[in-house]
């Protein structure tokens, strides 16, 4: 059974994703913005029916609030965290995992560098002001979370998973993040400089404000994602921009290899003083990109 604290943040982490203050939850609900405080830190349980309310504004499944393998609205349509692959015999370690689980709870204020092995132990867990410098969290499943001002730098998160997550004003310089999906997600004021961002996937996604300088982009993928108030440096090589929505985006000093372009808004695009190969050149061109500070290179 779950405690009031971790039913808390799972109301907390259901609001966050409807873009909902405590104040605006709590004019919903016909209440004060100091109970719904008191709700998300477990000082107080709502009764059935105003669950029942919750659940309604939020847009989320009751038995959300109440199971413990369930995910908030917005995230993934998979219901259920999956189970894992193997059976450990009693007596048996796994060396690859901790026996603990920081799904669906609120971790604030916390140093959880060197934490390694959670992978789908972390799910629907709200972040605030937390470090996890040089952790290795590969294969980690980022689901429904709502994670903000922490501190990734240096961890390993190739691999991993982000669906239906909040992530704001986060560091993530020098992280790995190769292979990594980031899928229907809020990515804002976030510093990725130096990252590897080799092979990751963005779709339905909102970045917003994100720090590139440095970022490896190879055989990067955007789709369907609203890329604003991001600026994009050095070289971009074998990477996707299909079904973009570009606004106050620039390509500043970039040089662009065998990019592809479908779709997507380049005239809310802006190129200073970049270069980009033939085919590129020619992706911009029919995209109706402004290429008077772009020079086209065999």
């Amino acid at each position: 059974m779950l405690t009031t604290m971790e039913i808390g943040g799972k109301i907390a982490v259901a609001r966050k994703l409807k873009n909902l203050s405590q104040a605006q939850l709590a004019d919903q609900m016909a209440v004060s913005a100091q109970a719904v405080g008191k709700w998300e830190r477990g000082e107080s349980m709502p009764d059935i029916i105003t669950f029942q309310r919750i659940a309604e504004i939020l847009g989320a499944d009751l038995n959300y609030f109440v199971g413990e393998n369930t995910v908030a609205a917005g995230a993934a349509p998979s219901a259920a965290i999956p189970p894992p692959t193997h059976e450990i015999a009693d007596g048996d370690e796994d060396p690859e995992k901790p026996e603990w689980n920081m799904s669906m709870a609120n971790w604030v204020d916390a140093d959880f560098s060197g934490l390694h092995g959670l992978a789908d132990r972390f799910s629907g867990a709200n972040i605030g002001k937390c470090r996890f410098v040089a952790s290795e969290m590969s294969g980690l499943v980022i689901r429904g979370n709502n994670i903000e001002d922490s501190d990734f730098s240096r961890a390993d998160l190739s691999g991993c998973r982000f669906s239906g997550a909040n992530v704001s004003r986060s560091v993530f310089v020098e992280c790995n993040f190769r292979r990594s999906v980031f899928s229907r997600s809020n990515i804002n004021n976030c510093d990725f400089s130096g990252a590897d961002l080799t092979g990751v996937t963005s779709k339905w996604c909102n970045i917003k404000r994100a720090e590139l300088g440095g970022a490896v982009l190879y055989r990067t993928k955007f789709m369907f994602s609203q890329l604003t108030e991001t600026v994009f440096t050095g070289e971009i090589t074998d990477c996707s921009f299909e079904n973009c929505d570009f606004a106050r985006v620039t390509f500043h000093g970039a040089y662009l290899r065998q990019c592809f372009f479908k779709n997507a808004k380049l005239r809310r695009a802006q190129f200073v003083g970049c270069q980009a190969d033939r085919l590129t050149y020619a992706f911009l061109k029919s995209g109706h990109a402004d290429l008077t500070d772009v020079v086209c290179v065999e």
